[in-house]
């Protein structure tokens, strides 16, 4: 986590670090994107456990049962996971509309590098009034912006090519993550039910067992 901080006010200096460092996917997995990951659904679980959300359409706070709790934060884990290895693959994809020769690591650093201050102000949503889109909207900007510190000094594009991958890769981190936020917030917002999908009825039958 302290490294999200680093990204937030000292975004040069954390992405040469980063930069320096080449680490392995597994590595950035590992250390990096799952313990973020976990803490945050965690602290969001235990929110809906103890305050639930307040859905504005039908002014009252919705309290969640355990079950409900569980699906949902799987649901999400899956979910994010899906929106960093597949933004990783358009972002590498763009790069190669550019003629550059970048590989998946790195497009997968800038991702999970980029996208943390977005993944850390999701500890707002456990606040019960807190509206899921305000927390999306401060984190996409953060992580744009470092995007742009970062993307440079990961993929080291053709400086003729540098704005134009970023811009593209900032429309990526905004199309993935809007679309994941905008389904797991109409769910908190009881606009959509997830308690029927098919992987919570997996998993509450895996819990049965």
């Amino acid at each position: 986590m302290i490294k999200v901080f680093f990204l937030i006010f000292e975004p040069s200096v954390a992405w040469e670090k980063i930069a320096l460092a080449q680490r392995s996917i597994v590595f950035i997995l590992a250390t990096n994107l799952l313990p973020l990951l976990l803490l945050v659904t965690a602290v969001e679980g235990w929110g809906l456990s103890k305050w639930g959300k307040y859905q504005g359409q039908y002014d009252k706070v919705r309290m969640f049962t355990p079950h409900e709790i569980l699906g949902f934060e799987v649901v999400q884990v899956v979910l994010f996971l899906a929106v960093v290895f597949i933004s990783a693959l358009l972002i590498l994809r763009v790069s190669q509309t550019f003629h550059q020769r970048q590989n998946y690591r790195q497009a997968f650093a800038v991702t999970v590098y980029g996208l943390s201050p977005l993944l850390l102000l999701r500890l707002l949503d456990a606040a019960p009034a807190m509206h899921p889109g305000v927390p999306w909207g401060i984190g996409v900007a953060l992580s744009i912006w470092i995007l742009y510190q970062g993307l440079p000094r990961i993929m080291m594009p053709d400086p003729t090519h540098a704005f134009g991958l970023y811009l593209s890769s900032a429309l990526v981190i905004l199309l993935t993550t809007g679309l994941a936020r905008l389904l797991t917030a109409a769910y908190v917002l009881g606009q959509i039910d997830f308690n029927h999908s098919w992987l919570t009825q997996k998993i509450g039958h895996l819990l049965g067992q």
